[in-house]
C-alpha cells in the first residue's frame, strides 16, 4: 500500500496542503479549501488511501515558507512526482522551466515541448496540474493575458504573480551615481597653470648657481 504524508502551511492567500510520497517526492499541493479535489485526485491515482500527518515531510513545507518569504528559487529544489500521461508530464516539466517573475502563454509552452498546434491541450494539462506553485501553472496565461483559468482563483493568481515580480524588483541593483563630466576644451586660467608647476625646474636652479660662481671668479 502506498504511504502518503500530509502537511499544511499557512500563507497570505489561504492554508496550503502538501502531500508527499514515502520516497520524499511531492505528489500533491493545493489550497486547503480545495482539499476535497486534492484527495479525489490521490484516490484516482493511488486508490483508497488516507495520508498520514507528518510535519515537513521531504522538506517541502520549509521550502514553501521560504518561497512565501521571498526566496523564489526555494521551490526549484523540491522533487516532484505529479503522475499523469506522457504529454502532461512534458507540459509539467516545461512549466517548471518558466522563471519566477515571468509568464508564458499556452502557445509558448506548446512550442517549448515541440507541439506548436497543441495550445488547447496544454491548457487542459495545465488545469490538471496536481502540484500548484511548485509546478507553477500560475505563470501561464491565455493569449489575451487575463488571469482566468487558474483553479485557485484569479485573486490568488494575481497575488502570486505580484509577489514574484516584487521580489525580482528588490533584487535589481541600483544604478551607480554618474559623475559630472569635465569639459576638455575649457581653457585653464594662468593661476591654474601655475598651480600645476609651482616649483622652478631643477636645471634652472643649477644655471643660476653656475652664473653666480662665474661672477665671483672674475671679480
Amino acid at each position: 500500500m502506498t504511504e502518503l504524508y500530509l502537511d499544511r502551511a499557512p500563507s497570505p492567500i489561504g492554508t496550503i496542503a502538501l502531500v508527499s510520497r514515502e520516497n520524499g517526492a511531492l505528489c500533491a499541493l493545493d489550497f486547503a479549501d480545495r482539499e476535497d479535489t486534492l484527495r479525489a485526485r490521490l484516490a484516482r491515482r493511488f486508490g483508497p488511501v488516507a495520508p498520514r500527518v507528518r510535519k515537513d515531510a521531504g522538506g517541502h513545507t520549509s521550502r514553501l515558507r521560504a518561497y512565501l518569504a521571498g526566496e523564489l528559487d526555494a521551490l526549484d529544489e523540491s522533487q516532484v512526482d505529479p503522475g499523469g500521461t506522457d504529454f502532461q508530464q512534458r507540459v509539467f516539466a516545461a512549466l517548471r522551466r518558466v522563471p519566477s517573475g515571468s509568464t508564458r502563454t499556452y502557445t509558448e509552452i506548446a512550442h517549448a515541448i515541440g507541439k506548436p498546434g497543441a495550445a488547447r491541450a496544454v491548457g487542459t494539462a495545465n488545469a490538471r496540474n496536481p502540484i500548484a506553485l511548485v509546478i507553477p501553472c500560475h505563470r501561464i496565461l491565455p493569449a489575451d493575458q487575463t488571469l482566468g483559468g487558474y483553479a485557485g482563483g484569479p485573486t490568488r493568481k494575481a497575488w502570486l504573480l505580484t509577489h514574484e515580480r516584487a521580489q525580482h524588483t528588490k533584487r535589481r541593483p541600483r544604478p551607480s551615481p554618474t559623475r559630472r563630466a569635465t569639459n576638455p576644451t575649457r581653457a585653464k586660467t594662468p593661476q591654474a597653470r601655475q598651480s600645476r608647476n609651482p616649483l622652478p625646474a631643477p636645471h634652472a636652479k643649477q644655471n643660476e648657481s653656475n652664473g653666480r660662481r662665474e661672477r665671483d671668479e672674475s671679480a
